[in-house]
């Protein structure tokens, strides 16, 4: 069982991290690692390689070759993150909430609602933290577009228009382009879970959904170009497009208003930098900062101005992964809404294969 904080207020929260793939070692171990009150305890995986690499990065981390060498010294432990495939998220979220370990899940949670849920009322009747790393919430160009629509600064939003695109016309290989549904592979899954994640968390639950999915680079088997169109309770139309099939991008965001909209180009800067091996905090006070450069713009074609981008904050997820295990808060991202978005995701396969739009 995790470690009573009650008397070790001062203590740093021991994590797992199950996983040193890419997910693993650009994001969620970096993040831990810049974390006050959390310390990178052990590694999960049986790479000498990746071994060698996350040994240099993390200086004295200790490392298991299998996630059940974890389930054995869970007393020793206060996290668990799992950064692994993602047929592998369900099981192993599921083995160690029944070792009374709290767990951070990489996203998708799971390939379904179903499962998303079950795990939600396993961690509940557990009293276990179960929290889904959905970092987008913390890019800049969404916590610049949600400060806009926090002060109405587009009066009614009608549409909502984001884009995951890339240009990457070989395949890189791996289950993430795998035609077996049991990999959970495919853009929907992937790109689609940060665009209906950011969708439902600015304009509220889906009502119904409607999709287009391809399979269009030769010797592909899973989606890689693909539309969702949601209609929201709320009255909002978001349109979401993810690819890997795009030669000329469209803008990351466009926002349509009743009385003016918000068009952004780009990425947030933090994946980059995290990959160039940038660490927040160390790297200076201007981490998630975008250039002025990449700043959007709003109002109307007679009246726009430039909007400064308010920076990005990956490293806030952490931070309140760390409260809400010291004080029993709620998670910054949960389980349940996790659940909501893989609703909308599940509906656009069926739309997407019927042809027909899903009420939900």
């Amino acid at each position: 069982m995790p470690s009573d904080t009650s008397t070790t207020r001062t203590a740093p929260l021991r994590v797992a991290l199950v996983g040193y793939g890419p997910a693993g070692s650009f994001f969620h171990a970096p993040l831990i690692a810049a974390t006050p009150g959390l310390v990178l305890d052990t590694i999960v995986t049986g790479s000498q390689e990746r071994r060698a690499q996350a040994g240099a990065a993390h200086p004295g981390v200790a490392f298991a070759a299998t996630a059940d060498e974890l389930w054995t010294r869970a007393g020793e432990l206060d996290l668990v993150v799992l950064a692994s495939p993602n047929r592998t998220h369900v099981p192993l979220a599921t083995t160690a909430l029944q070792a009374g370990l709290p767990v951070v899940v990489d996203k998708p949670l799971a390939g379904s609602a179903a499962e998303a849920r079950a795990l939600a009322a396993l961690a509940e009747a557990r009293g276990l933290l179960l929290s889904v790393f959905q970092n987008r919430r913390w890019d800049s160009d969404f916590l610049t577009l949600k400060a806009l629509l926090a002060d109405r600064e587009l009066g009614e939003v009608q549409r909502f228009e984001s884009r995951f695109e890339r240009w990457r016309p070989q395949l890189k290989g791996g289950w993430r382009e795998s035609g077996d549904p049991a990999e959970i592979g495919g853009l929907l899954y992937d790109l689609g879970s940060h665009l209906v994640d950011q969708a439902l968390t600015l304009f509220g639950p889906a009502r119904q959904v409607y999709a287009e999915s391809d399979v269009r680079r030769p010797g592909a088997a899973a989606d890689d170009d693909s539309f969702i169109a949601v209609t929201h309770t709320s009255g909002v139309r978001s349109h979401l497009w993810m690819s890997a099939t795009t030669a000329r991008l469209g803008p990351r965001f466009r926002v349509l208003g009743s009385t003016g909209g918000f068009v952004t180009y780009g990425l947030d800067p933090q994946e980059a930098a995290l990959r160039e091996g940038l660490r927040p905090g160390a790297d200076g006070p201007a981490w998630g900062a975008e250039p002025q450069s990449a700043w959007g713009t709003a109002g109307t074609d007679d009246d726009v101005r430039t909007v400064p981008s308010l920076p990005g904050d990956y490293p806030a997820f952490y931070a309140a992964i760390e409260t809400a295990l010291r004080e029993g808060t709620a998670p910054p991202v949960t389980a349940l809404e996790a659940a909501d978005a893989l609703d909308v995701i599940e509906a656009a396969h069926r739309s997407a294969r019927t042809g027909t739009t899903v009420t939900l």
